[in-house]
C-alpha cells in the first residue's frame, strides 16, 4: 500500500470526529467539586492541582481534601534541577494539570496521562508544548500532565544510610504512581474513564514508563502505553547507584556518611552538586531508577519484558535523526568533521562497544553516496538512541505481548533545514502544539495532516487499545511492521532501517545509567 492510499484511509477510515473538534458541553463554569479551573478555547483546565507531598528523600503521601474548593488556575514549581532556570522551580513540585473537555462527571471519555523528558534529571511538563488544550479539544480525550521528583532529590541511592531512606532511588517513580492513584480516584469529576488510562512519554517520560512497567505497585494504573525516543532496557545496578551517591558527596565536599547534611542543606546546593562527572558513564552524573528489589524488583526489559505489563498494547516510536536534536550541526562537535576523523567524533556518542573504524567502513561500503555527516547522524542516533526501542519491541514480540505498534517520525523539520527528524519533534504532532514556542514543526498543510494522523494513532490508542490508524499493522518479528511518518505521509513498511538494526545488534546495547 502507498503511503498516499494509507494516509487517505487512515484519514477517511473514521477520523472525521478527529479532525472536527467536538462538541462540548456547555456549563456554566469551569469547576468541579474541588477546583476551579479555567475555560480556553472550549476546553476546561485545571492547573497546579497537588497530588501529594513529600519530605526530602522519603516518598510522598497523599494529602486529603480539605473540603473547600481550591482555585487550579496556574502552573505550579516545577521539579528543582540544572535546566529550565527561568521557570519557579521549589521541592514542593508535585502538582499536576487536567484539561478536559466537559467535566461532566458521567462523560467517561479515555484519559491520556503525560510525563515529561529531560532524562530523569531535568524537564517539566509546563513546557507550551506539552500543554493539553488541543489534544484535549480535537482528541476528545482528558490529559493529565504530571511534575515530580527529579535528579537526586527524586533518584539518589541512599539506602545504605538506613530504613528512612528504603525507597531512595525510585522516589521519582514512585512520585508518578501516586499521581496515577489520584487520577484512579479522581479523574472521573473531570469526565475521565478511570478503566481508560493511556500513559504517554518523551524520551525520558517514556524512560518512566517503560520502568513503571516492571513496579509491582504500578500494575494496573494503566491500560495502554505509548513512548517517544525514550526507552529503559536496565535499570542502575545498586552498586552504580552507590558510586553516583559518593561522586555527589565528594561535589558537595560532604563526608562519606553525612547524610543528615545532604537532607538538609539548601536545594540549590545540591542541585549544584550534580555539576559532578558521573563515575560509571561520564559525562553529566546520572541518577534514575535504581533496582532495589522491593519497588523494582526486576529490570524492565532483561533478560525479557515485564510480565505484568504484557497485556498492555503499546505504541513505540522514534525519530530519524535523533541525535541532531542534542548534537548540533552548527557546534564545535561537527566542525571539521572529515573521513579521516569521523570515527574519532562518532565513539564518545554510542552506547554499543564496536570498532568504531569498522563501523565507518561499514557505512561507507552500504552508503557510498552519503556525506560523513550523514554516516555520523546515522550512527549516533543507531548506537545510542535507537536500540533500546528495538529491544523492548523484539523482547514484546518474542514474549507474546499484547500488540506493539511501532513508528519512525521522518518528516523533517520546515523550520531548520539542518535539523531533519531529530529528538523532540514529534511532541508537537501529538499534542497539536504546531505553532507554541519551541515548536519545530511549522504549521503548513503538511504539518497539520502529520499531526491529525499521529493524534489519531494515539487517541485511538487510548480509547480503544489499537490506534486510530487501521492501517497500521501490529510488529512481529517475522516482518517488523513500522509506521513510516512523512511529509504529511505515513507509509506501512517492514524493518525499514533492517541493514543499520543488524550492524548495531553485532554487540550488546549499554543503557545508559547502568
Amino acid at each position: 500500500m502507498s503511503a498516499v492510499e494509507l494516509t487517505r484511509r487512515a484519514l477517511l477510515g473514521g477520523s472525521a470526529a478527529l479532525l472536527a473538534a467536538p462538541a462540548l458541553a456547555k456549563t456554566r463554569d469551569p469547576q468541579v467539586a474541588r477546583f476551579a479551573g479555567l475555560r480556553k478555547d472550549g476546553v476546561l483546565a485545571f492547573k497546579g492541582i497537588r497530588y501529594g507531598r513529600a519530605a526530602r528523600f522519603e516518598r510522598a503521601v497523599a494529602e486529603p481534601w480539605s473540603g473547600a474548593r481550591t482555585k487550579a488556575q496556574a502552573f505550579a514549581p516545577i521539579a528543582p534541577q540544572r535546566g529550565n532556570p527561568d521557570m519557579a522551580q521549589a521541592e514542593d513540585c508535585l502538582f499536576l494539570n487536567v484539561w478536559t473537555p466537559d467535566a461532566n462527571s458521567k462523560a467517561g471519555r479515555a484519559v491520556v496521562v503525560y510525563f515529561h523528558g529531560g532524562a530523569y534529571a531535568n524537564g517539566t511538563v509546563t513546557d507550551p508544548l506539552t500543554h493539553g488544550g488541543k489534544l484535549a479539544a480535537q482528541g476528545d480525550v482528558v490529559v493529565v500532565t504530571v511534575n515530580h521528583r527529579l535528579n537526586a532529590l527524586g533518584y539518589a541511592w541512599l539506602k545504605p544510610f538506613g530504613p528512612r531512606y528504603a525507597d531512595s532511588g525510585n522516589l521519582g517513580q514512585l512520585d508518578l504512581i501516586l499521581a496515577l492513584e489520584w487520577v484512579r480516584a479522581h479523574i472521573a469529576e473531570f469526565g475521565g474513564d478511570p478503566a481508560r488510562v493511556m500513559v504517554f512519554g518523551q524520551s525520558g517520560g517514556g524512560a518512566k514508563i517503560a520502568t513503571l512497567m516492571a513496579m509491582p505497585a504500578a500494575k494496573g494504573l494503566f491500560h495502554s502505553a505509548a513512548t517517544m525516543s525514550g526507552q529503559q532496557v536496565v535499570a542502575s545496578g545498586p552498586g552504580n547507584a552507590w558510586k553516583r551517591t559518593q561522586a555527589l558527596f565528594a561535589a558537595l565536599k560532604l563526608q562519606p556518611g553525612d547524610v543528615d547534611m545532604l537532607r538538609t542543606m539548601p536545594v540549590q546546593q545540591l542541585v549544584d552538586g550534580l555539576t559532578a562527572t558521573d563515575p560509571v558513564i561520564g559525562g553529566g552524573l546520572y541518577m534514575g531508577p535504581v533496582l532495589d528489589m522491593t519497588n523494582l524488583p526486576r529490570h524492565p526489559f532483561w533478560p525479557d519484558a515485564a510480565p505484568q505489563s504484557l497485556h498492555i498494547p503499546m505504541i513505540l516510536g522514534n525519530t530519524r535523526e535523533e541525535t541532531r536534536a542534542f548534537i548540533d550541526p552548527r557546534g564545535t562537535k561537527l566542525q571539521g568533521l572529515n573521513w579521516d576523523n569521523l570515527a574519532a567524533r562518532i565513539a564518545p556518542e554510542i552506547k554499543i562497544d564496536l570498532d568504531v573504524d569498522w563501523v565507518v567502513a561499514q557505512y561507507r561500503a552500504q552508503y557510498p553516496q552519503w556525506t560523513p555527516q550523514q554516516v555520523f547522524y546515522s550512527a549516533t542516533t543507531a548506537g545510542r538512541s535507537w536500540p533500546g526501542q528495538v529491544i523492548e519491541a523484539d523482547e514484546r514480540a518474542k514474549a507474546g505481548a499484547a500488540a506493539t505498534w511501532v513508528y519512525q517520525l521522518d518528516r523533517p523539520s520546515p523550520i531548520d533545514p539542518l535539523r531533519g527528524a531529530a529528538h523532540t519533534d514529534d511532541i508537537p504532532y501529538v499534542f497539536g502544539t504546531l505553532d507554541a514556542p519551541g515548536s519545530m514543526s511549522g504549521t503548513d498543510a503538511q504539518a497539520r495532516m502529520t499531526r491529525d494522523l499521529m493524534m489519531r494513532a494515539f487517541t485511538g490508542l487510548a480509547k480503544t487499545g489499537k490506534p486510530g490508524l487501521a492501517d497500521w499493522t501490529a510488529y512481529t518479528l517475522q516482518d517488523r511492521a513500522t509506521l513510516v511518518v512523512g511529509d504529511g505521509t505515513v507509509e506501512a513498511v517492514n524493518d525499514p532501517r533492517r541493514w543499520e538494526r543488524a550492524l548495531w545488534a553485532t554487540a550488546p546495547y549499554i543503557q545508559p545509567g547502568s
